[in-house]
C-alpha cells in the first residue's frame, strides 16, 4: 500500500507508541512510512487474495493468514505490516498478543503509485535480510505479479511462471494464475480454489 509520511527514527517500542490502532504503518530501519488511504480497487484485490489465501490454509491446515495492522517485529527498529502474511503452524511460537515476533514465512505486498519504491526496494532488502521465505509483489498497476523465493545463501531469486501459473513451496500445492487478479477477470474465490485444490 501507499506510503506517505515519515517520522524522525524511533524504536518499536516508539512506534508502537505513534501508530494508533486504526493506522497502518511500516518500521523499515528506525524510519516510520505511514500509508495514506488504500483505494476501492486496491481494498478489493488485497481482500479477495486473503479470503482464497486463508481458505487454502485452513482447508491444509497450514498456519494462520494475517492482513496490514499486524505488526511483524524483525528487531528493534524493524516492524513492517505486510499486506497479507503467513505464519506456518510450526512458528506459531511467534504470535504474540498485539504483534508477531519474527519475520512471516511468506509476505505479500498490493503495489500503490505511492508504493512502488518501497516495496520493491526497502521491503525487499528488509524481508530478505531477515529470512522471508516468500515476497510476493503484487502490482496492479503493471498487472504483474513477482514472487522472490530466499535461496540456499540468503539472497531472493525471481521465481518463473510453470504453464502460466506461480507455484508456491512455503504454501505447498498452492498456485496462482497472476490473471486472476485483475478487477475484469477475477473469479469468485470458491471457484479459485476449487480450481487450486483440484491441481
Amino acid at each position: 500500500m501507499s506510503a506517505a509520511v515519515k517520522f524522525q527514527r524511533c524504536t518499536f517500542d516508539e512506534y508502537c507508541a505513534r501508530i494508533k490502532e486504526h493506522e497502518k504503518a511500516d518500521l523499515i530501519d528506525g524510519v516510520i512510512y505511514m500509508a495514506s488511504p488504500e483505494n476501492t480497487d486496491d481494498n478489493r484485490l488485497v481482500k479477495w487474495l486473503a479470503v482464497l489465501l486463508h481458505l487454502y490454509v485452513e482447508q491444509k491446515v497450514l498456519g494462520e493468514i494475517f492482513l496490514s495492522r499486524v505488526a511483524f517485529q524483525l528487531d528493534d527498529t524493524n516492524a513492517p505490516e505486510p499486506d497479507i502474511a503467513f505464519v506456518a503452524r510450526q512458528h506459531a511460537h511467534r504470535i504474540k498478543c498485539g504483534r508477531v515476533q519474527g519475520p512471516p514465512d511468506l509476505a505479500m505486498e498490493i503495489v500503490s503509485p505511492d508504493s512502488v519504491e518501497r516495496d520493491y526496494g526497502k521491503k525487499r532488502s528488509q524481508y530478505e535480510r531477515f529470512g522471508v521465505l516468500e515476497y510476493w509483489i503484487v502490482d496492479e498497476i503493471e498487472r504483474k505479479v513477482t514472487l522472490l523465493r530466499l535461496g540456499p545463501k540468503g539472497k531472493y531469486r525471481e521465481v518463473r511462471p510453470k504453464q502460466g501459473n506461480l507455484h508456491s513451496e512455503v504454501l505447498p500445492g498452492f498456485w496462482l494464475r497472476p490473471e486472476w487478479l485483475w478487477a475484469d477477470g477475477r473469479p469468485n474465490t470458491m471457484q479459485a480454489l476449487r480450481e487450486i485444490l483440484n491441481g
